[in-house]
């Protein structure tokens, strides 16, 4: 049976905070940032990624960056995470109290160049710097290995691509890697090769995925994932997300909403930890501030009870 392939428990990480409102229009405050944090506390998280250091030109979303990794609430055993474009943006990181730097690294050259104007090359480069420095300053760095299987506008990356990329991540010098499905349209059959790949490659690494969810298989990606033996799962609150300069619907650029995946690992048997029913007030709150609604089905189609407690139609 598949359930008996699965772990016990699975590490969930809300990125909704940083990939999530990127793809947002409205600027939200300082505030409202915190009091989602708050709730995905509430819920049970205990790592969280929780800003960008893109430039605010940029992306004036995260402009206040470093007020909100100076508001965030201290507690033992919780970690924050900063995703950073490049070098620059690696040391004004390194300059806060964040705990994790996440800094991107896409296999796809084209993807690097409209996304941090610099190829593949460069940015590995910058890891290693980035990991020198963050070391030194006693913080933690994850390599993101963006378009890990598939690239918008180009298609399937090779296997021996995602291998050739792990091991220079590794070389740098990185406390732990991901491997992103930037494009959405990842299969389960490529999470399970990815995963199995790196941990042979380098069994002494952390390895995490990041959710998209373009074609709706970002929940079963997950499982493929935990299956596979990875650590750690990224997602996010009602599926924000997603590339602004990728073609297609809003809708379905997103991240895989959180809500979901947590409801079918739940029903799977894997604990997560996270309250369900707190999670959904984050997504609640987040669809005030933001002006978009959940994108998941947990969010549109309630849970089991709200359906076995409904009423007949008069």
């Amino acid at each position: 049976m598949l359930s008996d392939q699965l772990p016990a428990t699975a590490k969930v990480v809300d990125v909704g905070l940083r990939d999530g409102l990127q793809a947002v229009d409205t600027v939200l405050s300082t505030d409202d940032k915190l009091e989602i944090l708050d709730g995905l506390l509430a819920a049970g998280f205990t790592t969280v990624e929780i800003t960008s250091f893109a430039h605010p030109r940029v992306l004036p979303q995260f402009a206040d960056a470093e007020q909100v990794i100076a508001g965030a609430p201290r507690s033992p055993g919780v970690t924050y995470k900063a995703l950073v474009p490049n070098l620059k943006g690696a040391l004004r990181a390194i300059g806060t109290t964040i705990d994790e730097i996440v800094m991107v690294v896409p296999i796809d050259a084209e993807t690097a160049r409209r996304n941090q104007n610099a190829t593949p090359t460069e940015l590995l480069a910058a890891l290693a710097v980035t990991v020198e420095h963050a070391h030194q300053a006693g913080k933690q760095v994850t390599a993101a290995i963006a378009t890990a299987f598939f690239a918008t506008c180009r298609g399937p990356v090779g296997l021996h691509e995602l291998e050739e990329v792990v091991k220079h991540v590794s070389d740098a010098g990185v406390d732990a890697l991901y491997l992103a499905g930037t494009s959405g349209m990842e299969t389960p059959v490529e999470f399970e090769r990815g995963i199995t790949l790196c941990k042979t490659l380098v069994p002494h690494l952390p390895v995490g995925v990041h959710l998209h969810n373009r074609n709706g298989f970002g929940p079963v990606n997950a499982l493929a994932s935990i299956a596979a033996g990875a650590d750690w799962l990224e997602a996010s609150f009602g599926g924000l997300g997603g590339d602004m300069w990728f073609p297609g619907d809003n809708s379905v650029l997103g991240n895989a909403p959180m809500e979901d995946v947590i409801n079918l690992l739940h029903s799977m048997g894997v604990g997560t930890g996270i309250n369900v029913d707190r999670y959904l007030d984050v997504v609640q709150f987040s669809e005030k501030v933001t002006g978009i609604g959940s994108y998941s089905f947990l969010s549109r189609g309630g849970t089991r009870d709200d359906v076995a407690r409904a009423q007949w139609p008069d």
